[in-house]
């Protein structure tokens, strides 16, 4: 992560410190005995522990906790160096885990109650000086146990045994990210807060509050235990104060007299705190502390806790957040830490995190199928982040279920809210990702796990039923890829606008439809009244950089990825990776930006969530991010750029293409979403059209006030064409005067080149007959065309956008499920200062202009071609494949010399780019410039086009939502 953001951490740091310091400072009544440090610690994979009583026997190894067996160098060493589904742990380990150490209690416990607290572990059970004592099997929230029986004053031996092997938990959990292998992994340890605490007899067990900002009340709700044998009365104290703004707001203290029966008692009190309230939101996180504090004649009991007042609610099909809509732009969160391959358990880290998120525009975090640690939500207070945690699962729900399945997720809920709930940024709850089968039974999990948050928005899952039932009764809100099954070609319920094959035809709206940027989801949006969010958009593959192996220095090696450089190696293309990582890269960012656009232009949605800012590690290896797995920037945007179009006020473009003629006007609208807090008042917004050398073609401004919570019409762009007489790309510069908001747009201006004339040397052809040999053994240039129906099988299909995730896992999901597979292509490389492109502007990567030229190609695969040779316009293919592919390509045979084009140019003569492209490969062919370096005799050539290239043996992988 950047140098650079450790600045910022320890100067908010220390802005906390500063007003912490000048408030009512908290002092907690109770006792703490800190238990982090060296534990004795035994394997026990045969699982005999318990009946060869190890928990009265001193452990021969040891430990550091917290911490986990990996970063322990615990386990059993992991053979499979093939493995490329997934970073690889160099020792594994599933099973039985004893923990154990000495502690002492100090004689000023003798009249208290004690308990352990484990922050963050899997399934375990504890003994005190050899006698069984609790069990918990909770793994998303911390784990107490009341030890008070067992821990008299003097030393004690606790005993520990962690499960994280099969049958610890049922089996549809495994599969979550809370579980399994491809993010976090199974890991076996402690991690977090291990402590000891000693409360009096009548102690204050939790503390949760509701803030009502329109009656300016916190409503605090107690828990209290008492030991008393009868009831009593006693005063709880509550005060409160906010301490990370500039204007301090100490609320009076107020006192209650209350009555506690003997056990369980739950008191509700309302707070009020007055017309300075502070509210919380991503504008202004403004946070506060409070304290309940209980006093009996037996002592006194106290806790805190951070909380801040906020309304995060809904108005017809959108957000808002005290009242002021609002646009998720959000991210989903895999658990993808490969230092520790768990976690952060700290703040600070988290505060990191959330920062760049940022920085990239982001004020929302969806966690697929898992939730974080208290940290992750302490920081989201801070850094005014929308939080969406969900319990562990991802899969099929059935009623009465007779595994358990259904009553351990609904303590995982339970556990959650109690845990995390008075959060300001926990706004939102799912049940986990993709789930199917008994919509029933998720109604009943939600109707359980409502009334104990009442503030918050709940969903029975993401993007349950894969979208195809839509919006159904008795949810919030909605993640959700579509609001329907598709029953046509036309996209109209999708809500993101990239798929695999396998789940919409063609891939959807980037690849499937001519590029512009007039559409968007109103159609799906209509059929809908709740808000809809984009559910896991822009999943588009980048090629590794292999330069990023040697950050890998923790719990997780790259094994998958020094085998995909090993590959590209054997394919002879080793000298290129940089390339396919750059070029790829670029196209993936146009992508993304496609996506996000498409939605922040939609009026009414409710936002999106990206797959991922940062790589996800598995799965087959699907490194989607324009972050790698560390959250470091690969250098294919910056957050600036990355900000034009992802943010709280975003500039928009609306035209219906890309690429014009001379002889026509460029006509478009540009409109501004305004998510920012208040309207835009008097906004002046100016327009520019620039040309390469930095020349003004077209310039435009208006003022005008923009609304807050809409996608707000402000002006047309009307801008003759006719005086540009060459081939050029030009930039559209969107400008907010007097902001940071703007955004740029490609335009490409070609002639109309209605009749293209052949030169008369130029030979073209379909095929290699004998005509065409003819025409080279004479000396003579040939274009060729191969004819696409002929040569389906050495050439792959033509596909403009990356990969969708990776193709090992939707090559076998579409292939089970009978839907095309997708050509699997990562985009074109090509040089283009090369004298191909002197009347074709392009860049070294495929952008729009591209697009129909693309589509209605075939690349060839050139395995067979010579070992250092390299196509004009490369495609870069998959890391699963590795071939050598060539949309066009040139060889001199015999005399002659023959350029092949593998796009059918012909088939697209209404779109100019496709005949400018054609007019640009004539007039390199015309020139002193064609003179391909590569020779091949006639039989090579024969060859090339006669002999199948081989195939490779592609192992697929499944996924849980397909099965």
């Amino acid at each position: 992560m950047p140098i650079k953001t450790y600045f910022c951490i320890f100067l908010l740091l220390g802005v906390i410190f500063q007003f912490s310091c000048t408030r009512n400072e908290f002092i907690s009544t109770r006792e703490t005995i800190d238990l982090s440090g060296t534990w004795q610690f035994a394997m026990d994979s045969a699982q005999v522990g318990i009946e060869k009583n190890w928990f009265s026997e001193s452990l021969t190894e040891t430990v550091q906790l917290p911490g986990t067996m990996d970063e322990n160098d615990k386990g059993i060493p992991n053979k499979n160096y093939d493995e490329t589904m997934r970073l690889s742990r160099e020792k594994m380990y599933e099973g039985w885990a004893w923990y154990q150490k000495e502690i002492t209690i100090n004689e000023s416990w003798k009249s208290k109650e004690i308990f352990l607290t484990l922050e963050r572990t899997k399934p375990a059970k504890i003994w005190i000086d050899g006698q069984f004592t609790g069990e918990n099997a909770t793994i998303l929230s911390p784990q107490k146990y009341n030890l008070t029986p067992a821990l008299t004053p003097g030393k004690h031996v606790l005993t520990i045994l962690v499960d994280n092997g099969n049958g610890s938990v049922p089996n549809g959990i495994k599969g979550s990210h809370s579980w399994t292998e491809h993010t976090q992994t199974n890991w076996n340890g402690i991690i977090g807060e291990i402590k000891l605490e000693a409360t009096v007899k009548n102690y204050i067990r939790s503390l949760a509050i509701t803030p009502d900002i329109k009656t300016k009340e916190a409503i605090v709700a107690l828990r209290i235990f008492s030991n008393e044998a009868e009831n009593q009365e006693v005063k709880v104290k509550l005060r409160a104060a906010s301490w990370n703004t500039q204007e301090n707001h100490n609320v009076p203290a107020k006192s209650y007299e209350v009555n506690l029966n003997p056990g369980q008692n739950r008191i509700v009190l309302k707070y009020p705190v007055g017309d300075k309230m502070q509210l919380w939101s991503e504008f202004s996180p403004a946070l506060y502390k409070l304290s309940a504090e209980q006093i009996t004649e037996n002592g006194t009991d106290n806790l805190q806790t951070n909380f801040g007042f906020r309304d995060f609610s809904t108005s017809g099909t959108q957000f808002t957040i005290n009242g002021t809509t609002t646009f998720l732009r959000g991210e989903h969160n895999a658990c993808v830490f490969p230092l520790t391959a768990h976690p952060p358990m700290d703040v600070e880290s988290w505060i990191e995190l959330f920062q760049i998120a940022k920085s990239y525009g982001i004020n929302h975090y969806r966690y697929h199928s898992w939730t974080p640690p208290n940290a992750a939500f302490a920081a989201a207070d801070i850094e005014g982040i929308y939080m969406q945690p969900e319990t562990p699962f991802w899969g099929s729900l059935r009623e009465n279920d007779p595994s358990g399945l259904n009553e351990f997720l609904l303590n995982e809920g339970e556990k959650i809210i109690e845990s995390y709930g008075n959060h300001a940024s926990f706004v939102m709850f799912a049940l986990g990702n993709e789930l199917s089968g008994s919509l029933e039974q998720m109604q009943k999990m939600v109707k359980q796990l409502r009334p104990l948050a009442p503030e918050k928005l709940f969903a029975y899952g993401s993007n349950n039923y894969l979208g195809t039932r839509g919006q159904v009764e008795g949810e919030d809100f909605l993640v959700t890829c579509r609001v329907g099954a598709d029953t046509d070609t036309s996209y109209s319920t999708h809500t993101r606008a990239s798929f695999s094959f396998a789940d919409a035809y063609d891939g959807g709206y980037i690849n499937g439809r001519y590029p512009s940027t007039d559409l968007n989801y109103a159609g799906a949006i209509s059929k809908c009244s709740v808000p809809v969010i984009g559910h896991e958009i822009a999943q588009y593959q980048v090629y590794p950089n292999f330069d990023e192996i040697k950050k890998y220095t923790g719990v997780l090696k790259p094994w998958n990825l020094e085998i995909f450089k090993k590959r590209l190696e054997a394919a002879g293309m080793a000298d290129q990776a940089k390339d396919f990582f750059r070029a790829s890269g670029a196209l993936s960012a146009l992508g993304y930006r496609a996506d996000i656009e498409m939605a922040i232009r939609t009026p009414g949605f409710g936002g999106f969530q990206l797959l991922d800012l940062q790589d996800f590690s598995g799965q087959g290896t699907a490194l989607v991010g324009l972050l790698d797995a560390f959250m470091d920037s690969k250098g294919l945007i910056t957050p600036e750029e990355f900000s034009h179009f992802s943010n709280k006020v975003v500039p928009l473009l609306i035209t219906e293409k890309y690429c014009w003629t001379n002889g026509e006007n460029f006509t478009a609208k540009i409109q501004v979403a305004n998510y920012s807090e208040s309207d835009l008042e008097n906004q002046k917004l100016t327009w520019q059209i620039i040309n390469a050398d930095g020349e003004i073609v077209g310039s435009g401004s208006d003022n005008k006030s923009v609304p807050q919570g809409e996608v707000f019409n402000f002006t047309e762009v009307k801008q003759p064409l006719s005086e540009l007489k060459a081939p050029q790309k030009l930039t559209l510069q969107i400008v907010l005067a007097e902001t940071s908001y703007q955004n740029t747009y490609p335009i490409w201006v070609y002639p109309e080149n209605k009749d293209i004339s052949v030169p008369s040397e130029i030979y073209i052809s379909e095929n290699i007959d004998a005509q065409t040999i003819s025409q080279l053994n004479s000396g003579g240039k040939v274009l060729l065309f191969p004819n696409h129906k002929k040569y389906v099988a050495f050439s792959v299909g033509g596909l403009f956008t990356t990969d969708y995730w990776n193709y090992k896992m939707f090559k076998g999901i579409s292939e089970n499920n009978n839907k095309p597979v997708s050509p699997g292509t990562m985009g074109i490389l090509t040089n283009p200062e090369h004298p191909l492109f002197t009347s074709f502007p392009t860049e070294f990567h495929s952008n729009w202009q591209w697009w129909p030229i693309v589509k209605k190609s075939r690349p060839f695969i050139l395995d067979n071609a010579p070992d250092d040779y390299k196509p004009l316009v490369q495609v870069i293919d998959n890391i699963e494949r590795n071939h050598k592919l060539g949309l066009v390509f040139e060889f001199a045979v015999g005399e002659g010399k023959l350029l092949i084009c593998m796009s059918d140019l012909k088939a697209i003569p209404d779109k100019p780019e496709a005949r400018q492209f054609y007019k640009s490969i004539l007039e390199y062919m015309d020139s002193h410039d064609f003179q391909p370096e590569t020779k091949l005799t006639e039989q090579e050539l024969k060859t090339l086009f006669t002999s199948v290239p081989a195939e490779h043996n592609i192992q697929t992988i499944g996924n849980i939502s397909y099965e």
